[in-house]
Parts: C-alpha cells; structure tokens; sequence
C-alpha cells in the first residue's frame, strides 16, 4: 500500500480539525483515502457502513461527506439515483497544473 501522503497529516488535518472544526470530516478523509489507496479505485459505501467503520454517527459522516465536497477535496457518483455512491478522494495539492498561477 502507498504510504500516506504527508499533506494530510502536517496540513490537512490541521485544517479540517483545527480551522473548520470539523474532525469527522478529517476521519472521512481519511478512511476514504485509505481505501481507495488500497483498490486504485474510487470507494463505494453507505453512509451507514462508512459511519460504523468509522465509529460515527450516520449524520455524522453525512455532513462530513458534504464537507468535504463543498471544499473539492472529495467527489461523489452515483448510477441512479438510489444506488450507493462511489467517492473519489480528491488531493488539489498533487494537482501540478495548479502550480505557478
């Protein structure tokens, strides 16, 4: 498995636990970012198994999931409107098109 990048824990965490006072949202992150990291692929769950994963609640780890979208750092698919999503970790920091502007 990759190591984890550095980012989220020297910056990221401090972030969205510290700044945004949103330490679930850390969590989610977190958790999504690992396994995708493990499958190459985005993660596909509910929020009822990502929240008992995780050990939050599910309103929990709802709100935390529209945080982290609200803020780019997390993407979500479905294939109809009632099958379970598909995130996709997002890290703008690795995005290299980014720099210099």
């Amino acid at each position: 498995m990759p190591a984890l990048d550095d980012y989220i824990v020297d910056v990221l965490m401090r972030d969205l636990v510290g700044h945004d006072r949103r330490p679930v949202a850390f969590l989610v992150y977190l958790w999504l970012a690992s396994g995708q990291a493990r499958t190459g692929q985005p993660v596909r769950v509910s929020f009822q198994e990502m929240a008992e994963s995780i050990g939050v609640s599910k309103s929990s780890a709802q709100a935390a999931v529209r945080w982290l979208m609200r803020r780019k750092l997390l993407s979500a698919s479905k294939a109809n409107a009632t099958a379970i999503p598909s995130y996709k970790v997002i890290s703008p920091w690795k995005d290299g098109s980014r720099r210099g502007r």
